[in-house]
């Protein structure tokens, strides 16, 4: 699975960096020298040959007046730069490292699994996660259009399995049915 880590912006001088829109928790790591990532026209599309997109080699990076700079190896000039604008960057899961935390899940883990209650009712499937003031997991909901936010913390939800592909939740009245609600 694809994850995106980053979008280049506009080039910054003249010798090949550009703004990195960060799209990481982890920029330091993702763009440390030597790293690699990929290059897309879109975050969601790749070469019909199934290959991962243009391949990048962090040159350097550096922090600007709270931008991230970044060259990459073999862009030289600002008119190369230029033409990697609007890039979407991303790296492969399997080259993310473990977490060890069993509590924590990056969002591309959790999207997908399935929704039930604690008595096992079904309530839908995660099709996203927001990162506000609190993190919301978006479900879309089994029996129509519409979706529920469901607070992504352990007294909501007591327990994710990604093995089995089950994200259980214990919901206070309301928040399945605002009906409900005291």
């Amino acid at each position: 699975m694809r994850i995106v880590v980053g979008r280049v912006g506009r080039p910054h001088g003249i010798r090949g960096e550009v703004v990195i829109g960060v799209r990481t928790d982890e920029p330091d790591l993702r763009f440390a020298v030597g790293a690699t990532v990929d290059a897309r026209s879109s975050p969601d599309d790749g070469p019909a040959d199934g290959g991962a997109g243009e391949r990048l080699t962090v040159a350097s990076a550096r922090w600007h007046s709270g931008q991230l700079l970044v060259a990459f190896a073999g862009i030289t000039d600002r008119t190369a730069a230029a033409e990697l604008s609007g890039s979407w960057l991303s790296v492969d899961s399997s080259q993310l490292p473990d977490i060890g935390d069993p509590d924590e899940f990056r969002d591309h883990e959790l999207i997908g699994l399935s929704v039930r209650t604690c008595s096992g009712d079904q309530v839908g499937v995660v099709t996203g996660v927001l990162h506000y003031g609190q993190d919301l997991l978006v479900v879309r909901r089994p029996d129509g259009p519409g979706e529920y936010l469901v607070p992504f913390v352990k007294a909501i939800v007591p327990e994710v399995d990604v093995r089995a592909g089950v994200l259980v939740i214990d919901p206070p009245p309301g928040l399945l049915d605002p009906a409900q609600a005291q």
